[in-house]
């Protein structure tokens, strides 16, 4: 089980309320985009120990997209955007407007739709969490894996040597066609002076390491 650290419940709503505020820009950017109307909800927040994000997703085995932006303004970090393979596919059909089942593999013009959509979210959570914590935030080019997700990670870790300890998770569910979900992992993985710095910002003026 994912263990979250000890943030008290009024932390944990300002979190939430950055989750949910992204999510909805973002569902009315690619709804608009798309012509179609896309669902987006943000079921939980959380900050976790690096060390738990192939648990949060599944498992360390579990092949997935994983799709990797640079944070650079106020809280410099790393985003990681990561879904099964088969849900990212779904996204994909829905993306270019193919018939559901269509894309079996991930090529250039499949890449390019995912690595736009994460643009589109990354942008949207980092206005929200930007806005509210009053600092500016941007994201790099994305880049995209397709990997057992305890690979994609360890990856991730290799290439970017200054990540801290500690990642946000925004669950963020998708709805297409009115009734097909799909789960997506989103993690803002701060450098270790920029989780103080968003924190900060964010009211939590000390916060406890001792998972629950």
């Amino acid at each position: 089980m994912v263990q979250g650290y000890q943030l008290n419940d009024v932390e944990m709503d300002v979190l939430k309320e950055v989750g949910n505020i992204g999510a909805g820009n973002a569902a009315t950017v690619l709804s608009t985009m798309l012509g179609q109307r896309i669902q987006m909800t943000v079921p939980s927040v959380n900050l976790v120990p690096l060390t738990q994000v192939p648990e949060a997703v599944g498992g360390a085995e579990l092949e997935m997209v994983g799709v990797c932006l640079g944070v650079t303004g106020d809280a410099p970090g790393t985003i990681l955007f990561m879904l099964p393979v088969s849900s990212a596919a779904m996204l994909v059909d829905k993306l270019m407007t193919r018939a559901p089942g269509t894309t079996k593999s991930f090529g250039d013009m499949e890449r390019s739709a995912l690595g736009e959509m994460t643009n589109i979210l990354t942008g949207a959570y980092l206005q929200a969490l930007g806005e509210l914590a009053n600092i500016v935030l941007h994201s790099t080019v994305p880049a995209l894996a397709i990997d057992m997700a305890g690979a994609i990670l360890t990856t991730i870790l290799a290439e970017v040597g200054r990540l801290g300890d500690y990642a946000f998770l925004i669950v963020t569910d998708f709805l297409l066609d009115g009734n097909k979900g799909v789960k997506g992992h989103f993690f803002l993985v701060p450098d270790p002076e920029a989780l103080v710095t968003i924190l900060r910002a964010l009211g939590v003026k000390e916060w406890n390491q001792r998972a629950k």
